[in-house]
């Protein structure tokens, strides 16, 4: 009797989870570390039982119409799951299964404010620098001078799990005062811990550093805009780690380029990958990073094995371990 068969659309994974259902079923990996083609997916989704996909790969009515009456799971290595037709699964009672990971909070909250210290302190521009060949001179009292984090006022919009955790992450730096908004307040363990709930543009008249990892919704959608930077200290910076979408990006460009504020740091933003002539990448008081705030060792192994685990669950009769639904 023929082992059920898993499709891979990366051959990249984390080995751990791969090696898991190696050892039960029929793996077969797509070849190529780039996203799978559409075609190439077409044709190997073809008498799969499981489908181990990520974030990048869109499993619509074609896919599941290809794939065949005996696809029984879909488990995608990532917490989103807007690229799976849920609707369309829950007909052909195909499992969906996602990744949620405490593990990838503190992840995002480290990157977070490691990505505010190289902006505010200029790590990035003072490297580049001597890669340039301008360090001419072995010190002077003007040359890549940052500002650090004690006794600054960091606001923060989206007092959520990440949002508290970077809080959290925050007090240790001797911040004089920790502002937040969020749609859902007060929060009690924010404020418990000593941060102060305020209306936004009070966050953003008053931060030296605003923080957005709100998550993207019809209401937060562009709320970074004109607007927005213009209440904004001419000596802020903006670091964003939750969606792109969630900032007017041309704002964000103005703002930047006429020094409406100091800098910004951001590693999501629109379109992605982000080409390399963008005009973002034009401007000297940005540091851009290729969306890897999650992608830490420990929490991509974790999600691995979790990705595989639900498979594995739901191929041998029992429930999944993260449905979506």
């Amino acid at each position: 009797m023929s082992r059920p068969r898993i499709f891979v659309t990366r051959p990249n994974f984390p080995e751990n989870g791969i090696r898991m259902l190696q050892e039960k079923f029929d793996v077969e990996l797509y070849p190529h570390s780039e996203a799978v083609s559409r075609d190439y997916l077409l044709q190997h989704i073809k008498g799969a039982s499981a489908l181990f996909c990520i974030s990048t790969d869109k499993i619509d009515k074609t896919v599941l119409e290809a794939a065949g009456s005996q696809l029984k799971i879909i488990a995608t290595l990532s917490l989103g799951f807007e690229h799976i037709d849920v609707v369309e699964c829950k007909k052909r009672n195909i499992v969906v299964c996602n990744a949620p990971n405490p593990i990838s909070v503190s992840c995002v909250a480290e990157f977070t404010v490691g990505l505010l210290l190289a902006v505010s302190r200029k790590i990035v521009e003072a490297s580049g620098a001597i890669q340039r060949g301008e360090w001419t001179e072995t010190w002077t009292p003007d040359w890549y001078v940052g500002r650090g984090l004690t006794n600054a006022v960091a606001g923060i919009v989206g007092m959520g799990r990440i949002g508290r955790a970077i809080f959290q992450r925050l007090l240790p730096f001797g911040v004089s005062k920790v502002l937040y908004h969020d749609l859902f307040q007060p929060i009690a363990e924010a404020e418990e811990a000593g941060a102060v709930c305020v209306p936004l543009d009070v966050l953003l008249k008053e931060s030296d550093y605003v923080i957005a990892t709100c998550n993207l919704t019809d209401q937060s959608r562009g709320m970074f805009d004109k607007k927005a930077f213009s209440l904004m200290k001419s000596s802020a910076v903006f670091i964003n780690t939750s969606r792109g979408g969630v900032v007017d990006q041309e704002a964000l460009i103005e703002a930047l380029r006429e020094k409406r504020i100091k800098a910004a740091g951001i590693d999501v933003m629109y379109p992605e990958p982000l080409p390399r002539d963008h005009e973002l990448m034009t401007l000297p008081n940005i540091v851009v990073t290729p969306h890897i705030a999650a992608a830490e060792e420990t929490a991509m192994k974790r999600l691995s094995s979790l990705t595989a685990e639900n498979i594995i669950e739901v191929l041998e009769g029992r429930q999944a371990l993260t449905p979506v639904y």
